[in-house]
């Protein structure tokens, strides 16, 4: 907490006060690919502008194409050689993260890094097109479709460039703010004990718990990709657009835990790019130092039984949609 309120910087020489551009600086990425999700806005749109200003070819992945067309343009009117390009994708939705990964991978680009960034939070309850509770379904189920939709691209383009990929899914450390067996694997989608705060902290944990599990599979399996989590912080952007009162109010008594928006997109551009972290997996990062997460996230055995319902949800939906 004194390292947050303080921006001490830690054993990465950077901490809460760090900027994106600051953890990035004489980064050279020309060569990397980056498909990052919710890239239009907030943090997401921080990222994808100081990923550009380092060179990196950005894809951004967004619901609204219109919102996705002026952050592309806005980054351009302030760096003309920005490569930047824009695809469709509802993470709420299986079939538009099929169609996703299928314009894609028709393209014929590599993919260096996929950044799981877009997310809801503290949404009322409502099912998602594919029957799934939808803090759950957009915040951890679309991403882990995407991941595995798109990981071959990633080994591909490891194996052929020799280039470590990287994977980053963006928790919180709302994931302490979970129901008490972690992931409600048995009513996920129950209304009458629907808590929006609980269903968040629940996909939040989901974030983690399939970094880790991903990890694990991928260095048992040798291949050249890492993947890890972070915690962004405190920020106020529109991923709180269904509790802003609510918000506004906390953070008058919390202020000194907050960031801005280019401290909080911080992390995120440090796990992704920075040299110091090649062949660093499996670990939970925030204000761009490891840290330790919740006994619930290191739960083996808790992210397995994950990694296999969210495999058993996707399944069910396909044959429904394949009918």
């Amino acid at each position: 907490m004194l390292r947050l309120i303080t921006g001490i910087r830690g054993a990465s020489g950077f901490g809460s006060a760090s900027t994106a551009e600051e953890v990035t600086d004489a980064i050279d990425a020309t060569a990397l690919t980056v498909i990052i999700t919710g890239g239009a806005s907030g943090i997401g749109l921080e990222t994808t502008r100081v990923l550009a200003l380092r060179k990196v070819h950005v894809i951004i992945a967004a619901r609204n194409m219109e919102a996705a067309n002026e952050a592309k343009q806005r980054i351009l009117n302030e760096n003309r050689t920005a490569r930047i390009d824009i695809l469709k994708l509802d993470l709420s939705s299986l079939k538009s993260v099929k169609a996703f990964a299928d314009n894609f991978l028709a393209l014929n680009l590599p993919l260096n890094i996929l950044i799981n960034n877009a997310g809801i939070m503290f949404c009322p309850f409502q099912l998602s097109e594919d029957g799934v509770e939808m803090q759950f379904a957009t915040n951890h189920l679309g991403h882990f479709y995407l991941t595995n939709l798109l990981l071959d691209k990633m080994k591909e383009t490891a194996k052929s460039t020799g280039i470590e990929g990287r994977i980053v899914n963006l928790s919180s450390v709302a994931h302490l703010v979970c129901p008490r067996e972690g992931i409600r694997f048995h009513n996920i989608n129950d209304k009458n004990s629907y808590q929006d705060k609980v269903a968040y902290g629940q996909s939040k944990l989901a974030n983690l718990l399939h970094a880790n599990e991903l990890s694990r599979r991928l260095q048992e399996e040798g291949a050249s990709i890492t993947v890890n989590s972070v915690h962004p912080g405190l920020i106020m952007t529109n991923l709180m657009r269904y509790s802003a009162f609510l918000m506004r109010i906390l953070r008058v008594f919390t202020c000194l835990l907050w960031k801005n928006v280019p401290q909080g997109a911080a992390t995120t551009c440090y796990v992704a790019i920075h040299p110091s972290l090649k062949g660093v997996t499996g670990k939970y990062f925030s204000d761009c130092n490891e840290y330790k997460p919740s006994k619930l996230a290191r739960d083996e055995v808790l992210a397995r039984n994950l990694w296999d319902f969210s495999n058993n949800l996707i399944n069910a939906s396909q044959k429904i949609i394949d009918k």
